[in-house]
């Protein structure tokens, strides 16, 4: 009997921890990857939605974003290579020539190097059904986690989680108000989110669409180092920061899930 007490209360703790870890483990929160996949889900094509049809059935895109930050829960250490996926960090205030001179010289697999990867395994119909799958959960993942600037930071201080800053009374650090306090802060389910956000003109979906990847990644580049600049010195963040990045935070999500359809449209041309 108390064997069973103690196994109930483990994984009780357990579930509370999982809850209260840090979110530097989980880009973008739960909503903001949903609002990136739910706006892709609304543009893609009619080809894109009978081959992802084919893949996953009636699951939406949102129910599978958040699937490569849960798999970091996993102890068998199967997923463990890809965790370094999420993310690139860069020195702080390239020029663009400078940054995408160092962005393609990175070692190993990372955020930049992944997204291609994702794209061609989604793609091989050679594949197992179960790999390509996987390759579109994580493609819709990393999308997200491109749009999230400070997933694209600088290497000092591991894209902000070094920045310690207080959002209201909240001890935390920078990475961690962009995964998820500005999001949370909005008050939306992603469904509406998306909704409120999703009014993209024909003229700016096309510019978002253009460019290369490393183009895209510049983009999250520039936006980052904005961000680090606009730390006041106490560190206190709260409705002041918030009105000066919404506009700002719903480019970004809005940006994602436009890119993400592009991205599906063409592996499904």
């Amino acid at each position: 009997m108390q064997k069973k007490i103690l196994n109930r209360l483990s994984k009780s703790f357990a579930f509370l921890l999982l809850i209260l870890l840090p979110s530097v483990c989980f880009s973008w929160g739960v909503t903001g990857h949903r609002v990136v996949a739910e706006i892709a889900q609304r543009h893609l094509s009619k080809k894109a939605q009978k081959e992802i049809y084919d893949l996953i059935g009636r699951h939406s895109l949102a129910s599978l974003a958040n699937w490569p930050d849960f798999i970091k829960s996993d102890t068998t250490g199967k997923w463990k290579a890809a965790s370094k996926w999420h993310y690139v960090d860069l020195p702080g205030n390239l020029n663009k020539e400078d940054f995408v001179n160092a962005l393609q010289k990175l070692d190993g697999k990372n955020l930049y190097t992944q997204i291609p990867a994702m794209e061609n395994q989604l793609k091989d119909k050679s594949l197992p059904v179960e790999e390509r799958v996987i390759a579109l959960k994580f493609l819709i993942h990393l999308v997200g986690d491109l749009h999230q600037p400070l997933h694209v930071g600088r290497e000092e201080d591991y894209g902000g989680n070094k920045i310690k800053v207080f959002w209201f009374d909240e001890e935390t650090n920078l990475h961690s108000v962009w995964d998820n306090a500005l999001v949370n802060f909005q008050k939306y389910s992603y469904t509406e989110y998306a909704c409120n956000i999703d009014l993209a003109t024909d003229e700016e979906m096309q510019n978002w669409q253009e460019g290369s990847l490393a183009d895209w990644f510049f983009d999250s580049y520039q936006l980052a180092n904005k961000v680090y600049a606009s730390v006041p010195a106490d560190g206190k963040l709260g409705y002041r920061y918030n009105y000066m990045f919404q506009e700002t935070l719903d480019t970004q999500l809005l940006k994602g899930g436009i890119r993400l359809a592009y991205l599906l449209n063409q592996v499904f041309e």
